[in-house]
């Protein structure tokens, strides 16, 4: 797996750069310290995972990711960030990024990357759990203007919920193959990328 590190903090960067290459598994593209960096090296080496700082000077990492995302929306980013960066992850989740890890969390960084490398999402349960206190909901949402179904909305919550494919049938009494449906389907209709962003819709609209 072919990675490029962004941070503003050298040391961490080359602490980063050190513990990944331990693993023998993944190889360390390039360096980077800045937004404006990032999406430079971004262009020039089509990394598999790009392994990003937020808070940088000048350009954010969220800036830099928004613009790569645009000219690239296969493009696999991966956050650095603290639990006190609410809204950056709010934000992080709305332009599309593959999830968000802890700094302090050495030993899941390679975990994480592994998992985005294999499609999946590590948005963890802490941020699912407090999107209801960092969206600002509104408490009334008439779902059926939105062109949505009862059984649509009843799915809809329980992806919000954090459900799987699997958790979700067998609430609805329902195929799998019949969720996976149900789930295009209103995606579709909401015009969105995810169930990530799916969630974010729920709580932004409940």
């Amino acid at each position: 797996m072919k990675i490029i590190v962004i941070d503003d903090d050298k040391l961490v960067a080359l602490s980063l750069k050190t513990i990944l290459e331990n693993t023998g598994s993944i190889e360390i593209a390039a360096m980077g310290h800045s937004g404006e960096e990032a999406i430079a090296l971004y262009r020039r080496h089509k990394p598999d995972v790009m392994l990003m700082d937020i808070r940088m000077q000048g350009m954010t990492g969220l800036e830099a990711g928004e613009m790569i995302l645009r000219e690239d929306q296969s493009a696999r980013i991966l956050y650095l960030t603290t639990f006190s960066d609410d809204e950056y992850i709010v934000k992080a989740l709305n332009i599309g990024a593959k999830g968000y890890i802890l700094k302090q969390d050495f030993n899941g960084i390679e975990p994480a990357l592994q998992a985005v490398m294999n499609g999946q999402r590590v948005f963890g349960e802490q941020v699912i759990s407090r999107l209801p206190e960092l969206m600002n909901g509104k408490e009334s949402f008439d779902y059926q203007s939105a062109g949505l179904t009862d059984k649509e909305w009843e799915l809809t919550t329980l992806v919000a919920q954090g459900k799987s494919n699997k958790e979700i049938a067998g609430e609805m009494y329902l195929s799998e193959g019949t969720v996976r449906n149900y789930l295009s389907q209103i995606l579709e209709k909401l015009d969105l990328r995810d169930r990530t962003q799916l969630a974010i819709f729920y709580f932004n609209h409940k």
